[in-house]
């Protein structure tokens, strides 16, 4: 391979990684570590934020919904044996109105979509939605079905993916953990204007 190869190589790669970034496919999680630092260089803002975001991940509460299998293993993930409750998420809310966190477990048919969107849009802000199992991510062994919406993220934003059929409740628990991060890394002081 001569150096004109090499070259054009890494010009496809740069202008592939900087069209993966201007897409929403990118996990939030690889810029939430540049807005922390941006953030903790106002003492005020900091502050603001490590409390609110404090309040916030150790409380959130998910809304009561499963499409399919794999609203088991969130039945399961919620028992005993994993604990959702150290996490503050020991109670599903039966409202809308009341949770902060949707999971969208199991196939989403197309007759299902307007239903989940309302769920969704009735929330309260903040907001977050993880997308569990394959067929809610990419519509799964359903994905050539006429009925099937290929990948929830068509429908709402997802904030966080758990692949699997169904997944763990490990894996469940592994994508909790990513989204308190998330929510740990948010700045709140700067959507309020503090940072003027």
């Amino acid at each position: 391979m001569d150096s004109i190869d090499t070259d054009k190589f890494r010009a496809k790669k740069v202008s592939a990684a900087a069209d993966l970034r201007s897409t929403d496919l990118v996990n939030t999680l690889l810029y939430s570590g540049d807005r922390a630092k941006k953030r903790d260089q106002n003492i005020v803002l900091a502050a603001i934020d490590q409390i609110i975001n404090w309040g916030r991940l150790t409380s959130i509460w998910p809304v009561t919904s499963g499409l399919a299998c794999c609203a088991i293993e969130m039945m399961a993930v919620s028992m005993s044996h994993y604990d959702l409750a150290r996490f503050g998420s020991e109670v599903f809310r039966a409202t809308p109105r009341q949770s902060e966190l949707l999971f969208v477990a199991g196939t989403l048919s197309k007759r299902m979509a307007p239903r989940l969107k309302r769920l969704y849009e009735q929330m309260a802000e903040p907001k977050w939605v993880i997308a569990v199992g394959s067929c809610a991510i990419s519509g799964g062994p359903f994905v050539d079905s006429y009925s099937v919406i290929k990948g929830v993220d068509q429908v709402i934003p997802v904030d966080i993916y758990i692949p699997g059929c169904p997944p763990r409740p490990e894996a469940w628990l592994y994508g909790f953990i990513q989204l308190r991060k998330l929510i740990k890394e948010e700045g709140i002081g700067i959507e309020w204007g503090f940072n003027k």
